[in-house]
């Protein structure tokens, strides 16, 4: 390295030159090195505000700005990132279990459980240990930063609605197993189903028909992916009339029918309980 460079270069403060210390690992030599590189190549990190700038987009639960950062980053995905490792398809896991780990911590601070965010956390990385190339792990960082932006969107709406329609919420996850409808929530909350139907839907923005097929479909979603219980279990476990039926709202809401959706996942992301 040119003398000249290494002391342009720590006058602006791009180069260690504390002392090693005591049984320290010395890293300042290569240290050294990369900021030349660095400097050579003309390489800028991305400013710190605005990488959190994002992550407070997701805390926000701001999803149109998040589909907006989504695009950028596709565009741009390289742009300001170190190499963590000669392989590229290892360089974007890490930056990906690295950034899935922030993002947690942001939504956490943000008001989601810390046990969900965490677990939800773990999955995705899991899933990003099983990609096979660079792009997918890009690909897999959209949907998983727009899974979490759209949880936080669903927590800010839980944190401004109003009791009957919380308890409500809470009375349709702990009866997924039940055939539930309009009539039962409403005689659970005292409340007259006309009157609970239109307060649901202004304040949830969807109709607590759709709301209940929607947490119905998500858990069949997680079910399929992680477990190999039988299509005919499922169905009767989250209070479908029939397995027909089941399948067929199934295939209405993600475009896939049970099997199919089971095929292309599990092929993906191996089941947990075969790897345990």
């Amino acid at each position: 390295m040119d003398l000249t460079v290494i002391i342009s270069l720590s006058a602006a403060g791009n180069i260690c030159t504390e002392p090693n210390r005591g049984g320290l690992m010395n890293t300042n030599r290569e240290l050294n090195y990369r900021l030349f590189v660095q400097s050579e190549e003309d390489f800028k990190r991305t400013e710190i505000r605005s990488e959190f700038a994002r992550y407070d987009d997701i805390k926000n639960g701001d999803i149109e700005k998040v589909r907006e950062n989504i695009r950028e980053i596709k565009a741009h995905y390289y742009e300001g990132k170190g190499m963590l490792s000669d392989s590229l398809l290892r360089n974007n896991q890490y930056h990906f279990a690295i950034g899935v780990g922030i993002i947690a911590r942001v939504c956490i601070d943000g008001g989601m459980k810390h046990n969900i965010a965490y677990t939800l956390s773990d999955i995705y990385i899991r899933r990003g240990d099983k990609c096979r190339a660079p792009q997918e792990l890009i690909e897999l960082t959209g949907t998983m930063m727009l899974d979490f932006a759209e949880r936080m969107a669903e927590i800010r709406k839980e944190n401004s609605v109003s009791l009957h329609v919380r308890r409500t919420v809470d009375y349709i996850y702990e009866n997924l197993h039940e055939p539930l409808t309009l009539k039962m929530a409403a005689e659970h909350e005292r409340l007259d189903p006309s009157y609970l139907s239109k307060l649901f839907a202004k304040e949830m923005g969807i109709p607590i028909k759709a709301y209940i097929l929607k947490a119905k479909i998500n858990t069949a979603q997680n079910i399929l992916t992680f477990s190999d219980f039988s299509i005919a279990d499922i169905s009767n476990s989250l209070g479908f009339s029939s397995q027909s039926a089941f399948a067929a709202a199934f295939r209405k809401t993600t475009g896939l029918t049970p099997i199919q959706f089971r095929s292309r996942y599990s092929e993906e992301y191996s089941l947990r309980t075969r790897e345990e």
